[in-house]
């Protein structure tokens, strides 16, 4: 075998990287690089969080509290455009983009908008929400599914009054909407649902409210099958 064949053979073979620490010498320069790249990162966060994000949710917070007065009182027009001091509700979204009030300024803009009778802006606010509050995740939910009633399309108010039971988990809410499911079912002549989600609602929530005078309906639902 020829000195040629030898050396051919030698740099085919693989290189052993576990036991040699090979990778690590040959690639140091790029490992290196990339550490500092996730540093520069982090440290950008940071500061992001504390120098523009901070701020800007202290401001945010400040200035909506004047529409959330004029929300609880039901004036929606206020809540959503302001009084000319203070922003509404759609200028909180539009200028604190990715804070918590804007978040937030969502659910309450969705929930004027269902009661002015704009159901396609109640549901585009409404479904940009996100909370892990199971009650107010549970409402905004609801409250959209209440809007695709209103528009007729009761297949996307099954969806949404299903979500709106299982985030809620508690004697209140979900029985409300187990019983706002049952009557969607009831509406696409889907008796058979609606007296299973009614027999649901009586078995799991039967101190609610709802459950009172779930039999009726029970009986409603069967009788037409």
């Amino acid at each position: 075998m020829s000195k040629t064949e030898v050396n051919t053979k030698a740099e085919a073979q693989p290189k052993n990287y576990g036991q040699s620490g090979g990778f690590v010498r040959e690639n140091q320069k790029s490992l290196l690089f990339i550490a500092a790249a996730i540093v520069a990162l982090i440290v950008i966060y940071i500061a992001y969080q504390k120098l523009y994000l901070a701020p800007r949710e202290v401001e945010a917070a400040d200035q909506m509290h004047v529409a959330q007065e004029s929300w609880s009182k039901k004036e929606w027009d206020k809540a959503l455009k302001g009084d000319g001091s203070y922003p509404g509700f759609e200028k909180i979204i539009a200028d604190y983009s990715n804070t918590k009030a804007a978040n937030l300024a969502y659910y309450y803009a969705g929930t004027a908008y269902l009661n002015k009778g704009e159901y396609r802006k109640a549901i585009d606010n409404l479904t940009n929400y996100r909370s892990d509050d199971g009650m107010i995740a549970a409402e905004a939910l609801g409250s959209t599914g209440d809007a695709y009633v209103e528009l007729k399309d009761y297949d996307k108010a099954e969806t949404y009054f299903k979500k709106a039971a299982d985030k809620a988990q508690n004697k209140f809410l979900s029985p409300f909407y187990l019983k706002k499911l049952g009557l969607v079912y009831e509406a696409e002549k889907n008796n058979k649902e609606a007296s299973e989600t009614y027999k649901k609602l009586k078995t799991e929530y039967p101190e609610s409210t709802e459950a009172q005078n779930i039999d009726e309906y029970i009986a409603r639902a069967e009788a037409s099958l």
